[in-house]
């Protein structure tokens, strides 16, 4: 429960007199831990961030974070599947071939691998992208990994660009029907090398924040994410970073498509604008949202937290396929359950719990957790816990 109270910085007897900044947000100590793999659980300085009165304001603290210097960011009111719409609507042409590296492929039972028709079943996240692409008119192409929990080879990809010229490669960076991390990076220099001009997009709405992201290095065009995952945000707003190249292709093709929301030249003056703290509108902006994403950001800029995260060789990740979906679920760690040893423990005592009230035998219980605290001791912080409750899907 949260609890917003009145009044806001000012006297409301006299309004040009400002009352000093109390907390002006609370949250219960009994809480429910959100355990899923986004919308996560949100830190108290990003909510008291989104508590704060209405204002106009962008940072671009993007740059540290996606690691472009080059890149012009654009925050726009919205889900990370409008990135989708974006990415189509202002950089394809009916006709353009597109692939889409996908590795959420849904699960086929061994035995029925050696079915050829059985080949084209379909993924998730990757198709979804290629279905949208395929409305704007683009001829799509998906390379799919072989079995579930794999991803393609560097070596299909390659052969794959040997036989067809792509104007966009799109790579989902992480992909949670799976929990396969893409090789972004391998995949990208796979594509430089076949097919120079190509535009590489990648969708780490999954993974941006808690995965590492090298635009310039690596040389990635375009990258999207959303707001509500590793970047601990709540949903809201579709983020993407764009490249020289992506740009100029834009360009060239700003005239020839209709489109009015999804316009990148729309949005570019407008982000610009509040880059250099001029005031600008197209369409209002949802402020209370980049007042805490601005949070978020400037914390992992400052605190030089992604490089340490890579360091510790972090991944977790877990699953999402409607064809097995009775037979797994998923449980996020992102955002403050990374540093929160007690959202993990209390999270597998949660499932062992359930697991005996459903009846299962669990040879030993409580050793699940004995076994994670010990393996988490002197790692990551054990606070009091304060939750009543541990969500997942």
């Amino acid at each position: 429960m949260i609890q917003v109270p009145t009044p806001p910085h000012f006297d409301e007897t006299n309004p040009f007199r400002k009352i000093e900044r109390k907390d002006i947000m609370t949250v219960t100590e009994k809480k429910t831990l959100c355990m899923n793999p986004g919308p996560i659980a949100f830190e108290k300085d990003v909510l008291d961030a989104f508590a704060h009165e209405g204002i106009s304001h962008v940072d671009p603290y993007f740059i540290d974070v996606f690691l472009a210097q080059d890149g012009q960011p654009l925050v726009v009111t919205g889900s990370g599947t409008l990135g989708w719409d974006m990415v189509a609507s202002n950089l394809l042409e009916a006709g353009d071939d597109v692939l889409v590296i996908n590795t959420g492929r849904r699960f086929i039972p061994s035995f029925l691998l050696c079915l050829p028709y059985l080949m084209t079943y379909l993924g998730y996240f990757g198709d979804h992208f290629g279905d949208c692409l395929t409305q704007y008119g683009a001829t799509v192409t998906h390379l799919r990994s072989p079995v579930v929990g794999s991803r393609p080879s560097v070596a299909d990809l390659t052969k794959t660009l040997s036989t067809t010229q792509f104007k966009a490669v799109t790579i989902t960076h992480v992909d949670t029907s799976t929990g396969v991390l893409a090789s972004v990076a391998d995949y990208t220099a796979a594509i430089r090398a076949a097919q120079p001009h190509t535009l590489v997009i990648v969708d780490s709405v999954c993974a941006l924040g808690g995965e590492e992201l090298r635009m310039k290095a690596w040389d990635v065009d375009v990258v999207l994410t959303g707001s509500q995952k590793c970047l601990g945000v709540p949903a809201g707003l579709s983020i993407l970073v764009i490249r020289p190249r992506a740009l100029k292709v834009h360009e060239k093709l700003s005239a020839a498509k209709p489109k009015y929301y999804c316009d990148w030249t729309n949005w570019l003056a407008i982000m610009k604008n509040y880059e250099a703290r001029r005031p600008s509108y197209f369409a209002t902006p949802a402020v209370n949202h980049v007042l805490a994403l601005h949070k978020c950001t400037k914390d992992l800029a400052t605190f030089h937290l992604l490089p340490k995260v890579y360091a510790r060789g972090v991944s977790l990740a877990g699953g999402l396929h409607k064809d097995i979906k009775t037979e797994y679920f998923r449980i996020g760690h992102m955002g403050p359950s990374t540093r929160r040893a007690d959202h993990a423990i209390q999270t597998v005592a949660a499932i062992e719990a359930a697991l005996i009230e459903c009846g299962y035998a669990i040879p030993a219980p409580g050793q699940a957790v004995q076994g994670l605290k010990a393996a988490l001791k002197g790692k990551i912080p054990l606070e009091a816990g304060g939750v009543s409750k541990v969500v997942g899907n």
